[in-house]
């Protein structure tokens, strides 16, 4: 038995023997390696130090990340061979070449690791070929060598590709709100039709910037500095001295910087102020929204694009830099407006008496996007709140804010995200943005409240295919990095110009209706459709609430799923999902909580099969109608997303027998779902997906849809389907990254949408309806075999046309 087990060790050992690499296949696998690594480091270094302006600091990065990464080689080589029987020469390899390529590469793991092997197998192929000789080797060794070859020259030609193509297609979803065509649209000029207004432009600034003319010796208007210290946090160390040196101040000499677009006339004009959001200030930010500027001046708004580059971020930040600075970005605005009240009041300026200081605008653009917010929170303080020994005492009239996909809680005063009260608001965002890769913007939506008379809205419109950079014409379609931009998802983008246009509607559209009280463009708000002749083609999900909305449950009161925001009586029947919980995100929660309810027949996958009326699942939640006064113009409101998770959670998980326990007994819906995972049931699951009942066929699924049902109090009823609005759409499928694609991965997010039914097309349905006394409204699960749903906001507002009169003639 010996003799027959040292055989097999020495015949083992002769076959390893054969296969194991030569001197020179390990000798070209780290030379190549190592070459190759450089090169990429050296290519993607390049790339940034000109998108960074050639800044010549930067080079001193290059060389000292290099050098790190020498000193790391060495340390790993002395802590290796102290531990491990490995090669020196694979060990210094490894350790200079593996942080290169993750730096070049910026982690993204499937990339290093396929170029790793792609360079190894090339060079330990190309030198045996070479150094060695195709003729003078075995038979084993030739096929490793040509197949090591081909390998490696097929990972750096996929790698290659992979790189310069534009991005890989994502399974196609339906637009729901398209396959209801009824919508008419406004018979309105577009938002984004260029105005009557000849357009004129100039600077105004500190004079002496280091970098740009247009604030330093072209300028049109000088401005004084301001003192920020009590804003800006961390400007100490390699970052504040390195941002001293660039610019030519520090933060008690913070310029007042902004490019201006304005009418020719009389005026007074509305003034609205735009700012960028971080990006390194070498690539300056604020020229990015001429296309805005141009449009708004000649529609009758005088535009400043306001410089906060200085703030923005830079190599020297490795360090660490700048920190929750936002409300700094915020307090400069209110700063900015406070220049230009004062112009509004100086007879020796050209904006002498131009300018409504009754009718301010904030716009933002992602870290801008907050700040607009926080400079709407700080107008209304008399003292900052961080350290009230400072005052602060704006009280301008800032009636509007819009966001642009905006971050949400990078500055908290107090450790409390910004709340808003009594301001229109809107929000926009794109599903493919790689930079904030959730609808953060959503979150500063749900902390805006109202408790006034007047008139006042907050709106929120994803966009599918919308990235972070293009509603900046100098950020464009790579939101991560210059040299990162092949490895992006690119794919799904809608064109720039595309992108843009959206914003124009809806900005334009915006501040219409908030600066200039012309309300004929309220409804593109609530919904994107009466917009479709001015928008590109792709899916809009609008969020929608005014100073009219009157809800019965936002079910953010309590714990109990037995009650709601008023007082009523709550009925279910045959649901397989009900709960009341946080709704999460894909960047943590919303900061509001919703109904999770979900339905699911065994159809025995036909769904034509007709469910018994019995088994329908329903909620059903009564009206204390004596508290909303309705009548013909009201229209009955509700928030609806898709939710993602198991609409069958009871089949498997907790509620399912664990396979080892000694009762080997088995039901028959058991053994059904023996393969489901235990954790296929947990509600608090973002990643969670359909059931597997659900068909994974290459037909793209229909909307989810179901009955509304509303009754009166003596039994009248009247029925229609969610669909005459919209179905519910499926979740909007994202990979932003294409080695997602290699994993199905997926950024997806559940993004709720406005669903409205006017009330005064009930009556045509059933005229004995009693509105007035409505009494219960059922949402009734019987047009698709299994779904599930998120509920939010169930209430009333007003309908569009029974809000005040329109002066449409000034929109002509």
């Amino acid at each position: 038995m010996r003799s027959r087990y040292s055989r097999f060790k020495n015949w083992l050992k002769s076959q390893l023997q054969r296969i194991t690499p030569g001197t020179q296949a390990t000798k070209g696998a780290l030379l190549f390696l190592l070459v190759a690594s450089i090169t990429i480091y050296v290519v993607t270094s390049g790339i940034s130090f000109v998108a960074m302006g050639s800044d010549p600091t930067l080079i001193l990065l290059i060389i000292a990340i290099f050098l790190l990464v020498l000193l790391i080689a060495y340390v790993g080589y002395w802590l290796l061979t102290k531990i491990l029987k490995i090669p020196k020469k694979v060990i210094i390899t490894l350790s200079i070449c593996l942080p290169l390529l993750i730096v070049s590469f910026s982690d993204e793991t499937p990339i290093v690791f396929g170029f790793l092997c792609c360079f190894v197998l090339l060079g330990a192929a190309i030198f045996t070929l070479t150094k060695t000789g195709f003729k003078n080797l075995t038979v084993i060794k030739k096929v490793m060598a040509v197949a090591g070859l081909l390998i490696g020259i097929s990972l750096l030609v996929a790698g290659s590709v992979g790189y310069f193509k534009r991005g890989v297609a994502v399974p196609e979803v339906i637009n729901a709100a398209n396959l209801n065509d009824k919508k008419t649209p406004l018979s309105l000029p577009s938002p984004a039709t260029i105005g009557n207004f000849k357009v004129q432009k100039l600077t105004y600034g500190s004079g002496n910037d280091k970098h740009r003319d247009a604030f330093g010796t072209d300028v049109t208007l000088i401005t004084d500095p301001v003192n920020g210290v009590a804003f800006l946090d961390h400007w100490e160390g390699l970052s504040g001295w390195y941002r001293e040196q660039y610019w030519g101040f520090d933060d008690t000499e913070l310029p007042l910087n902004g490019y201006v677009w304005y009418p020719e006339g009389e005026g007074p004009f509305p003034l609205v102020l735009i700012v960028h959001g971080n990006h390194i200030y070498q690539d300056y930010s604020d020229t990015g929204y001429a296309y805005l500027g141009e449009l708004l001046a000649s529609r009758g708004y005088i535009v400043a694009s306001v410089d906060q580059n200085f703030i923005n971020g830079s190599w020297a930040d490795i360090a660490g830099g700048l920190d929750d600075e936002n409300d700094a970005r915020g307090w400069l605005l209110l700063e900015h407006l406070r220049q230009w009240q004062d112009w509004n009041a100086d007879p020796e300026s050209p904006f002498y008496e131009k300018v409504d200081t009754c009718n301010l605008g904030l716009i933002g653009h992602s870290r801008g996007g907050e700040a607009v917010a926080h400079a709407s929170f700080l107008n209304t303080l008399s003292q900052y709140p961080d350290d009230a020994t400072i005052s602060l005492n704006y009280n301008y009239e800032i009636k509007a804010i819009a966001a642009i996909a905006p971050v949400d809680g990078q500055y908290q005063s107090g450790d409390t995200r910004t709340p808003l009260k009594n301001t229109n608001y809107f929000v926009l965002h794109g599903s493919q943005d790689a930079d904030v890769t959730s609808f953060m913007g959503a979150k500063q939506y749900e902390r805006i409240t109202y408790d006034t008379n007047d008139y006042y809205f907050k709106s929120g419109l994803y966009i599918q295919g919308a990235n972070h950079g293009q509603f900046n014409t100098s950020w464009g379609d790579n939101d991560v990095g210059t040299s990162l931009r092949g490895l992006l998802n690119r794919k799904q983008l809608l064109e720039g110009e595309e992108q843009r246009e959206i914003a124009k509607v809806y900005l334009s559209a915006f501040l219409d209706t908030t600066l200039k009280e012309n309300d004929a463009y309220l409804p593109l708000f609530a919904d994107a459709r009466v917009g479709k002749e001015w928008l590109p083609e792709t899916i809009y999900l609008n969020q929608f609430e005014d100073t009219t909305t009157q809800l019965i449950a936002n079910f953010d009161e309590d714990l109990d799923v037995t009650t709601t925001t008023v007082e009523t009586d709550i009925t279910t029947e045959n649901l397989t999902v009900w709960r009341e919980q946080e709704i999460k995100m894909n960047s943590g929660k919303k900061g509001t909580r919703g109904l999770y309810l979900g339905w699911h027949y065994d159809t025995e996958d036909d769904d034509s099969v007709a469910v018994e009326d019995w088994l329908i699942a329903t909620y059903t939640l009564q009206v204390p109608f004596e508290q909303f006064a309705l009548d013909s113009t009201k229209t009955l409101v509700v928030s609806i997303a898709k939710s993602t998770e198991s609409t069958d959670p009871k089949s498997g998980g907790k509620w399912v027998e664990n396979e080892n326990d000694s009762d080997n007994n088995r039901n028959e819906d058991e053994n059904r779902d023996e393969d489901q995972e235990e954790d296929e049931s947990d509600p608090d699951s973002d990643q969670e997906k359909e059931e597997d009942d659900e068909q994974d066929d290459d037909e793209p699924e229909l909307p989810l849809d179901f009955t509304i049902v509303v009754t009166d109090s003596q039994g009248e009823k009247v029925s229609f389907l969610l669909s005459e609005f919209s179905g519910v759409q499926r979740e909007i499928p994202v990979i932003l990254w294409k080695s997602e694609a290699l994993f199905g991965d997926s950024d997806s997010e559940n993004v709720f949408q406005r669903f409205a039914f006017p009330i005064e097309k009930w009556s045509i349905k059933n005229p004995k309806f009693n509105v007035a006394q409505l009494h219960a409204i059922q949402l009734r699960f019987d047009q698709t075999p299994q779904g599930a749903i998120m509920v939010d906001n169930i209430g009333f507002s007003t309908d569009f046309k029974y809000l005040k009169t329109t002066n449409k003639e000034a929109l002509k």
